[in-house]
Protein backbone atom coordinates (compact mmCIF):
# COMPACT_ATOMS: atom_id res chain seq x y z
CA UNK A 1 0.00 0.00 0.00
CA UNK A 2 1.32 3.30 -0.86
CA UNK A 3 0.55 5.73 1.57
CA UNK A 4 0.10 9.47 0.72
CA UNK A 5 2.91 12.06 2.78
CA UNK A 6 0.55 12.73 5.67
CA UNK A 7 -0.56 9.12 6.33
CA UNK A 8 3.07 7.81 6.29
CA UNK A 9 4.47 10.73 8.80
CA UNK A 10 1.50 9.26 11.11
CA UNK A 11 2.58 6.01 10.87
CA UNK A 12 6.32 7.05 11.57
CA UNK A 13 5.16 8.57 14.30
CA UNK A 14 3.50 5.76 15.67
CA UNK A 15 6.08 3.03 15.09
CA UNK A 16 8.49 5.02 17.44
CA UNK A 17 5.86 5.10 20.10
CA UNK A 18 5.10 1.53 20.09
CA UNK A 19 8.62 -0.20 18.88
CA UNK A 20 11.28 2.44 19.74
CA UNK A 21 12.69 0.67 22.38
CA UNK A 22 13.15 -2.18 20.59
CA UNK A 23 15.91 -0.88 18.75
CA UNK A 24 19.54 -0.74 19.52
CA UNK A 25 22.85 0.47 17.32
CA UNK A 26 25.51 -1.93 16.54
CA UNK A 27 29.15 -1.53 15.67
CA UNK A 28 32.09 -3.85 14.99
CA UNK A 29 35.41 -2.66 16.69
CA UNK A 30 37.64 -3.74 13.92
CA UNK A 31 39.69 -0.95 13.09
CA UNK A 32 40.35 -2.64 9.48
CA UNK A 33 36.41 -3.77 9.43
CA UNK A 34 34.35 -1.31 10.69
CA UNK A 35 30.93 -1.95 10.65
CA UNK A 36 28.14 0.32 11.66
CA UNK A 37 24.36 -1.65 12.11
CA UNK A 38 21.44 -1.76 14.16
CA UNK A 39 19.72 -4.61 15.72
CA UNK A 40 16.38 -5.13 17.33
CA UNK A 41 14.21 -7.32 20.28
CA UNK A 42 11.47 -9.14 18.84
CA UNK A 43 9.09 -11.48 21.20
CA UNK A 44 8.09 -14.40 19.00
CA UNK A 45 5.77 -15.86 21.50
CA UNK A 46 4.15 -15.17 24.96
CA UNK A 47 6.89 -16.91 26.83
CA UNK A 48 10.10 -14.93 28.04
CA UNK A 49 12.20 -17.33 26.41
CA UNK A 50 10.83 -16.49 22.75
CA UNK A 51 12.45 -13.31 23.16
CA UNK A 52 15.55 -12.77 20.76
CA UNK A 53 18.18 -9.83 19.11
CA UNK A 54 17.55 -10.20 15.81
CA UNK A 55 19.98 -8.41 12.95
CA UNK A 56 21.86 -9.10 9.30
CA UNK A 57 24.03 -11.94 9.60
CA UNK A 58 26.96 -10.11 7.81
CA UNK A 59 27.19 -7.59 10.85
CA UNK A 60 28.40 -9.77 12.96
CA UNK A 61 31.09 -12.61 13.22
CA UNK A 62 34.27 -10.39 13.52
CA UNK A 63 35.06 -10.64 17.45
CA UNK A 64 34.64 -7.11 19.10
CA UNK A 65 31.01 -6.20 18.20
CA UNK A 66 29.22 -4.47 20.56
CA UNK A 67 25.56 -3.32 21.20
CA UNK A 68 24.70 0.33 22.14
CA UNK A 69 22.46 1.55 25.26
CA UNK A 70 20.56 4.45 25.11
CA UNK A 71 18.84 5.57 29.05
CA UNK A 72 15.41 4.84 27.63
CA UNK A 73 15.93 1.17 27.18
CA UNK A 74 17.78 0.43 30.68
CA UNK A 75 16.44 1.28 34.42
CA UNK A 76 17.40 2.70 36.87
CA UNK A 77 18.28 5.33 35.32
CA UNK A 78 22.77 6.03 35.14
CA UNK A 79 23.37 2.38 36.19
CA UNK A 80 23.96 0.34 32.75
CA UNK A 81 26.82 1.18 30.71
CA UNK A 82 26.73 3.02 27.33
CA UNK A 83 27.42 -0.22 25.55
CA UNK A 84 27.23 -3.89 25.82
CA UNK A 85 30.83 -5.95 24.17
CA UNK A 86 28.97 -8.88 22.65
CA UNK A 87 32.01 -11.15 23.64
CA UNK A 88 30.48 -10.76 27.27
CA UNK A 89 27.14 -12.36 26.27
CA UNK A 90 26.52 -16.32 26.26
CA UNK A 91 25.21 -17.95 23.87
CA UNK A 92 26.53 -15.52 20.95
CA UNK A 93 24.66 -14.68 18.07
CA UNK A 94 23.88 -17.85 16.00
CA UNK A 95 24.52 -17.17 12.48
CA UNK A 96 22.47 -18.12 9.21
CA UNK A 97 24.32 -16.68 6.40
CA UNK A 98 22.37 -18.35 3.57
CA UNK A 99 19.48 -16.44 5.00
CA UNK A 100 20.79 -13.34 5.91
CA UNK A 101 19.92 -13.10 9.47
CA UNK A 102 21.80 -13.84 13.21
CA UNK A 103 19.96 -14.25 15.75
CA UNK A 104 20.53 -13.58 19.84
CA UNK A 105 18.80 -15.72 22.79
CA UNK A 106 18.66 -12.60 25.21
CA UNK A 107 18.71 -14.75 27.99
CA UNK A 108 22.50 -13.97 28.05
CA UNK A 109 21.52 -9.94 27.44
CA UNK A 110 19.37 -10.11 30.58
CA UNK A 111 21.68 -11.99 32.61
CA UNK A 112 24.07 -9.94 31.79
CA UNK A 113 22.03 -7.06 33.23
CA UNK A 114 20.94 -8.88 36.36
CA UNK A 115 24.48 -9.15 37.05
CA UNK A 116 25.44 -5.15 36.84
CA UNK A 117 22.28 -4.22 38.45
CA UNK A 118 20.16 -2.97 36.37
CA UNK A 119 17.23 -4.47 33.90
CA UNK A 120 16.00 -3.73 30.10
CA UNK A 121 12.89 -1.45 29.55
CA UNK A 122 12.46 -2.96 26.25
CA UNK A 123 9.74 -3.22 23.63
CA UNK A 124 10.07 -5.57 21.65
CA UNK A 125 8.47 -6.05 18.10
CA UNK A 126 5.55 -8.51 18.64
CA UNK A 127 5.15 -12.07 16.77
CA UNK A 128 1.89 -10.77 16.22
CA UNK A 129 2.60 -7.89 13.46
CA UNK A 130 5.34 -10.27 11.62
CA UNK A 131 4.54 -10.37 8.38
CA UNK A 132 3.22 -13.63 7.34
CA UNK A 133 3.72 -15.02 3.35
CA UNK A 134 0.32 -13.40 2.62
CA UNK A 135 1.46 -9.98 3.30
CA UNK A 136 4.66 -10.47 1.14
CA UNK A 137 2.25 -12.30 -1.33
CA UNK A 138 0.57 -8.99 -1.75
CA UNK A 139 3.65 -7.22 -2.42
CA UNK A 140 4.38 -6.78 -6.05
CA UNK A 141 5.96 -4.40 -8.48
CA UNK A 142 4.43 -1.52 -7.44
CA UNK A 143 6.09 0.28 -4.91
CA UNK A 144 4.66 0.16 -1.71
CA UNK A 145 5.59 2.47 1.63
CA UNK A 146 7.71 1.25 3.83
CA UNK A 147 9.04 2.65 6.94
CA UNK A 148 12.78 1.47 8.78
CA UNK A 149 13.82 1.93 12.08
CA UNK A 150 17.32 2.21 12.47
CA UNK A 151 19.76 3.76 13.85
CA UNK A 152 21.61 6.06 12.17
CA UNK A 153 25.39 7.39 12.00
CA UNK A 154 25.84 10.93 12.43
CA UNK A 155 29.54 13.05 11.52
CA UNK A 156 29.90 13.15 15.28
CA UNK A 157 29.74 9.57 15.96
CA UNK A 158 26.50 9.52 17.61
CA UNK A 159 23.54 7.10 16.83
CA UNK A 160 20.26 8.89 16.93
CA UNK A 161 17.28 6.78 16.52
CA UNK A 162 15.70 7.51 12.98
CA UNK A 163 13.15 6.76 11.42
CA UNK A 164 13.40 6.10 7.21
CA UNK A 165 10.33 6.89 4.82
CA UNK A 166 11.40 4.49 1.90
CA UNK A 167 9.36 2.42 -0.90
CA UNK A 168 9.62 -1.68 -1.09
CA UNK A 169 8.90 -3.47 -4.12
CA UNK A 170 8.63 -7.55 -4.81
CA UNK A 171 9.99 -9.54 -7.89
CA UNK A 172 9.76 -13.02 -7.48
CA UNK A 173 10.95 -14.04 -4.20
CA UNK A 174 12.91 -11.31 -3.77
CA UNK A 175 11.93 -8.18 -1.50
CA UNK A 176 13.95 -5.28 -2.04
CA UNK A 177 13.96 -1.45 -0.63
CA UNK A 178 14.61 0.40 -3.62
CA UNK A 179 17.18 3.36 -2.10
CA UNK A 180 20.30 2.88 -0.83
CA UNK A 181 19.92 3.34 2.95
CA UNK A 182 22.43 5.73 4.86
CA UNK A 183 25.18 3.94 7.18
CA UNK A 184 23.99 2.06 10.12
CA UNK A 185 20.49 0.85 8.59
CA UNK A 186 21.47 -2.69 7.79
CA UNK A 187 19.73 -5.31 10.33
CA UNK A 188 16.76 -2.57 10.96
CA UNK A 189 13.15 -3.97 11.35
CA UNK A 190 11.12 -3.09 7.85
CA UNK A 191 7.39 -2.53 8.81
CA UNK A 192 4.62 -1.82 5.92
CA UNK A 193 0.64 -0.94 6.16
CA UNK A 194 -1.72 -3.49 4.08
CA UNK A 195 -5.31 -3.14 4.22
CA UNK A 196 -7.09 -5.62 6.32
CA UNK A 197 -10.24 -7.40 5.85
CA UNK A 198 -12.45 -5.57 8.17
CA UNK A 199 -11.72 -2.73 5.48
CA UNK A 200 -9.11 -1.07 7.80
CA UNK A 201 -5.34 -1.09 7.65
CA UNK A 202 -2.82 -3.27 9.66
CA UNK A 203 0.80 -2.52 10.35
CA UNK A 204 3.21 -5.80 9.63
CA UNK A 205 6.58 -5.77 10.39
CA UNK A 206 8.22 -7.06 6.77
CA UNK A 207 11.79 -7.90 7.82
CA UNK A 208 14.82 -6.60 8.34
CA UNK A 209 17.35 -4.80 6.18
CA UNK A 210 20.23 -6.77 4.39
CA UNK A 211 22.94 -5.27 2.62
CA UNK A 212 22.89 -4.26 -1.04
CA UNK A 213 24.12 -1.73 -3.71
CA UNK A 214 21.19 -0.69 -5.71
CA UNK A 215 18.96 -0.39 -2.76
CA UNK A 216 18.28 -3.22 0.04
CA UNK A 217 17.36 -7.07 0.10
CA UNK A 218 14.76 -7.21 2.97
CA UNK A 219 14.78 -10.90 4.62
CA UNK A 220 11.07 -11.17 5.63
CA UNK A 221 9.50 -12.93 8.30
CA UNK A 222 9.07 -16.37 6.56
CA UNK A 223 12.74 -16.91 6.62
CA UNK A 224 13.19 -15.31 9.89
CA UNK A 225 11.07 -17.34 11.63
CA UNK A 226 12.38 -20.40 10.11
CA UNK A 227 15.64 -20.06 12.13
CA UNK A 228 14.17 -19.10 15.24
CA UNK A 229 13.28 -22.35 16.78
CA UNK A 230 16.51 -23.58 17.17
CA UNK A 231 18.78 -20.86 16.63
CA UNK A 232 21.74 -23.11 15.97
CA UNK A 233 23.46 -21.44 13.27
CA UNK A 234 26.80 -20.77 12.25
CA UNK A 235 27.56 -19.14 15.73
CA UNK A 236 30.97 -18.40 15.33
CA UNK A 237 30.85 -14.64 15.96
Amino acid sequence: MLLDPDAENDVAYELCQIVGRAILPYRSSDAADLRFGTAFFFQGTDDPVGESLLTAADLVGAPGGELGLRASVTEPAGVAPDAVAEAEIRPGWARFPGDGVAVLPTGGLHRYAGDGGWRWRVQPVPGGIAAGPEVVARLGADAASAFVLAHGVREDGSRPLEVAIERVVRDGDTVRIISELPAGYVGAPVFVVQADAAEGVSLHCLGLVLPGGAGHPVATFDRIRAVLPSATGDDSA
